[in-house]
């Protein structure tokens, strides 16, 4: 019968999630480990810059830096789509040429490791033409990154307080676009698997398609409470 042996020095550490054996420095952060065993998942597939990725079902995908940097054209300020409190936000081609929307998390950001994971496993778990989508993530040592899918309209603040812009929304539009909003949280409060409270909803994360249809991001600090929940207390302050 074949033996496998394993030589381990103290300095690492073993960690198995689904067959995956993955070696850990034993001095790298707690919150790193949650995400390598998040990347071992079943619910993420891995992407290389040279294949072309495709999403099945709802299974996420882990894409290499390489891929990154090739689609941002290294992160250059020609692709930066704007600024918030977690970092930039980069346009990004794959080589497939699809479009895809990049939100780098600063080192400095108020939007820590707990709320990327978050953002990540909720969103996953949820469907409605209200919601944005997350294609995957890209984590390169301290580097952690959302991949979306990029929406050519950017946010519902880019119009609304702009004196120039605000002005292409004519009622119709904007019934459309609070309609739509209502209904991604009727979604979200009444209909998903799980009931989800957003506790960040504001212009800035609600982004707009190519029609103008309006799609709920960002869900960092959601909360998500069991079917038969419908109040809690919580100490910790969110949002804006």
């Amino acid at each position: 019968m074949a033996v496998n042996i394993y030589i381990i020095w103290s300095a690492f550490e073993v960690y198995t999630f689904n067959n995956i054996v993955l070696i850990v420095e034993e001095r790298q952060k707690d919150d790193d480990r949650h995400f390598l065993e998040l990347m071992a998942s079943e619910s993420f597939n891995n992407s290389s810059d040279t294949e072309r990725s495709r999403r099945k079902g709802r299974e996420m995908l882990v894409f290499s830096f390489a891929a990154i940097v090739t689609a941002t054209n290294d992160f250059s300020n020609e692709n930066k789509l704007g600024q918030g409190g977690f970092g930039p936000v980069y346009k990004g081609k794959l080589s497939d040429e699809r479009e895809i929307a990049i939100k780098r998390l600063s080192r400095t950001s108020g939007q820590g490791l707990l709320e990327f994971k978050n953002e990540l496993i909720l969103i996953a778990k949820l469907q409605h033409t209200n919601l944005v989508r997350v294609l995957g993530c890209c984590i390169h040592g301290e580097e952690k990154m959302l991949i979306y899918e990029y929406m050519p309209n950017k946010s519902l603040d880019f119009f609304l307080f702009d004196e120039t812009r605000k002005v292409l929304l004519d009622w119709p539009q904007r019934w459309n676009i609070v309609d739509g909003i209502a209904q991604g949280l009727l979604y979200l409060h009444k209909y998903s698997r799980m009931r989800v409270i957003h506790r960040d909803l504001k212009a800035s994360n609600v982004l707009l398609d190519e029609s103008m249809n309006p799609k709920i991001s960002d869900f960092g600090l959601a909360r998500i409470f069991k079917q038969d929940e419908t109040e809690a207390i919580t100490k910790r302050v969110v949002g804006t």
